[in-house]
């Protein structure tokens, strides 16, 4: 009877413990907090296992070099803020980021996932991580053109790599004027 009366006794206090340190403010929410126990085991376990899932495994995009290159354009626009370019500083934002970004073009980034399992991660994102999911907002062979391009880091063709490394020109808004015009006269100083 003791024994049952404890695992009662157990199975309220645990929940009501885990409530009261959320509720409290006592939990890790900062970017620049340390991770909770176990926090970052049971994240890639769960993701890991959702991945293995449901990633599609075939690749309905051709590992062209039209496509690495309009990969490659794409992960710039998209990708690369949080992700980085090859032969390029990690950008502030990805610098304040927790959990920190992968830098993808860096030591073996993901080119030993497969290209499902990256497309799976562009499709849905990452909750909790600052990984938007693009399903919304990219096509389907857009979304395969990036996760052919990162699956194939390795061994991209020249114009591919080329894109990556280009610096972003970055248009203007509609109806800026962007020529140089007249200087502003400054204005006249006030008399005593």
């Amino acid at each position: 009877m003791k024994f049952v009366g404890g695992l009662i006794l157990g199975l309220i206090l645990v929940p009501l413990f885990a409530f009261t340190y959320f509720v409290s403010g006592s939990a890790p929410v900062a970017v620049t907090d340390s991770d909770m126990p176990f926090e970052s085991y049971l994240a890639h376990k769960a993701l890991n296992a959702r991945i293995k899932k449901e990633m599609p495994k075939n690749v309905p995009v051709p590992a062209t070099e039209p496509n690495y290159v309009a990969g490659a354009d794409l992960y710039k626009q998209h990708c690369a803020v949080c992700h980085g370019v090859p032969l390029s500083p990690k950008t502030a934002i990805a610098a304040g980021m927790y959990p920190h970004p992968p830098l993808l073009f860096e030591g073996k980034g993901v080119t030993d996932d497969e290209a499902g399992e990256t497309y799976w991660k562009i499709f849905n994102g990452i909750r909790l991580t600052g990984m938007p999911g693009f399903s919304k907002s990219l096509t389907e062979t857009q979304m395969w053109q990036i996760a052919l391009l990162l699956a194939n880091a390795d061994k991209l063709p020249p114009a591919a790599k080329t894109v990556l490394v280009m610096p972003a020109v970055i248009p203007a808004p509609a109806g800026l004027q962007t020529t140089p015009t007249s200087p502003v006269p400054a204005p006249p100083t006030p008399t005593k």
